[in-house]
């Protein structure tokens, strides 16, 4: 019962995170940039935020659900700056050596993520039509929930890993002036996603 429970908790993960976006985007730029950890230490603080939002969705945390969408607004104006920003930043900065890429530097990575991740609340709307797709809805238990829980975060971490990974082996097999161009290419993306994500926040605010 609980290996199902796990089982279907890594599936919500890898189905949450797969589709491509702003994430899988800068997990592809990272990669390129700093190597395979930078990539992994970016998928952590995406699976993290992922499990929080799929511990909220699975407990019915109503009351954590209701201040999340209270400040869904300012939850998106950082987000959407903090995708400029890192899609500036990797504009014309040339790749960094993986030895040279310090715990410092992965934490930060992790950490900014983590809050890049639940500046999009509305992963839990996500989550919990998944949940009641899949059947999770009522499984309010705490032994069940924590499978579940730890099933969403597993399956998010594989993906991430298995993107970073694959990434990795590309760009060895790449020249350094096509993967500086797909680099290029992906920073820019990040600054459209994040002027995106301020256009509709911005709407949404004068609606």
């Amino acid at each position: 019962m609980w290996l199902i429970l796990f089982l279907k908790g890594a599936l919500l993960g890898v189905i949450i995170t797969a589709p491509p976006g702003p994430i899988g985007t800068l997990c592809i730029n990272r990669t390129l940039e700093r190597g395979f950890w930078a990539g992994a230490a970016l998928g952590l603080g995406t699976a993290l935020g992922d499990a929080s939002y799929a511990l909220v969705a699975v407990g019915g945390l109503a009351i954590f659900a209701d201040v999340l969408a209270k400040i869904a607004l300012p939850l998106a104006f950082c987000g959407g700056v903090l995708l400029i920003w890192l899609g500036y930043k990797s504009l014309g900065r040339d790749p960094i050596a993986a030895a040279d890429i310090g715990a410092a530097d992965l934490f930060r990575t992790t950490v900014a993520t983590f809050f890049l991740t639940i500046s999009n609340p509305a992963t839990i709307i996500s989550f919990g039509a998944l949940f009641a797709a899949f059947g999770l809805a009522h499984e309010s238990s705490a032994e069940n929930a924590a499978f579940i829980v730890g099933g969403a975060f597993t399956g998010s971490v594989a993906w991430w890993l298995f993107l970073s990974g694959a990434v990795r082996l590309a760009r060895d097999r790449l020249s350094d002036l096509f993967a500086a161009k797909v680099g290029r290419v992906s920073a820019y993306l990040l600054i459209g996603f994040g002027a995106l994500a301020l256009c509709v926040a911005t709407y949404k605010f004068f609606a």
